[in-house]
């Protein structure tokens, strides 16, 4: 069955001096919906933000997880983001049902993507930045032939004011082409477990953001087709919108701060255990 999905990726200059200081991830996601919402269960995606989370952490993020909260929910939580102190990268991701420009809170009211960006663009949020969206952008389903766009779809004005209040120093990954519905399992989704895949792989965090991002679009495009007799041969191509202006390695980025931050604590335990024993004064810890 499919559902959608959207990603966002926030990541803004300039870097922080504060070691303290970590690289954030704000995850939201909607599995269920009121039940007056009309909007089917997602099965899938508590697994999606388990696995998210763990090589989140262990790449040296500060993950924050926010599971079926409403549209009011999901603005505040991401304008409270933006007033947060990041080392040098926000990651943003939003996974729910929704169409061309918006997503769905659980209560069923849709939340333009645009405002959400729009929280990235001032002076308190001077960082790069990276959104993944999770989500379907219309109800048509690909069937991997190669098609030019109707320049008279009718969403296109919203799509392109969607596009134009991005942020500068930041992209955006969509799971979809706009008019297109996105895919999702009770195994996870296609997007989210395949770029959990190229983090998982060496030298998949060293990558630069396009780069990852674009083999994020080649394997999803030519390594994923649905199964079954209504859905059956159909495909889905991601595709992302980026508006830095130099080159940016996130996932590299923090790794590299994680793992310096525990050779300093290895080198200071060495030098603790290797010290000569010294009489002292005795001490309240």
């Amino acid at each position: 069955m499919y559902a959608s999905e959207k990603i966002m990726y926030f990541c803004k200059f300039p870097f922080t001096a504060d070691k303290r200081t970590k690289n954030r991830v704000l995850i939201v996601s909607v599995e269920n919906f009121y039940s007056g919402a009309g909007l089917n269960k997602r099965n899938g995606v508590k697994r999606d933000t388990r696995r998210l989370h763990k090589i989140l952490t262990k790449l040296g993020f500060s993950v924050d997880i926010r599971m079926d909260i409403d549209a009011n929910e999901i603005c505040e939580a991401f304008k409270a983001e933006s007033k947060k102190t990041v080392k040098d990268c926000f990651v943003g991701i939003i996974s729910s049902h929704g169409e061309e420009g918006v997503v769905f809170g659980a209560d069923g009211r849709a939340v333009k993507l645009a405002e959400i960006y729009s929280y990235f663009g001032g002076p308190s949020m001077q960082k790069r930045s990276l959104g993944l969206v999770m989500a379907c952008r219309g109800h048509e389903l690909d069937g991997g032939a190669e098609v030019e766009a109707d320049s008279s779809f009718s969403e296109e004005d919203d799509g392109m004011s969607e596009l134009f209040s991005i942020p500068i120093d930041t992209a955006v990954m969509y799971a979809t082409s706009p008019g297109y519905a996105a895919f999702m399992h009770p195994l996870g989704s296609v997007l989210i477990q395949t770029l959990c895949d190229l983090l998982e792989k060496e030298g998949g965090p060293e990558l630069e953001i396009t780069r990852l991002l674009t083999r994020l679009n080649y394997q999803v495009a030519y390594n994923f087709e649905s199964r079954g007799k209504v859905l059956g041969g159909k495909k889905q191509m991601p595709c992302f919108v980026t508006r830095f202006t130099r080159e940016v390695f996130p996932f590299m980025d923090s790794q590299t701060a994680a793992a310096a931050e525990d050779l300093s604590l290895t080198f200071a335990a060495t030098q603790l255990i290797d010290e000569p024993r010294r009489s002292r004064k005795s001490s309240i810890s």
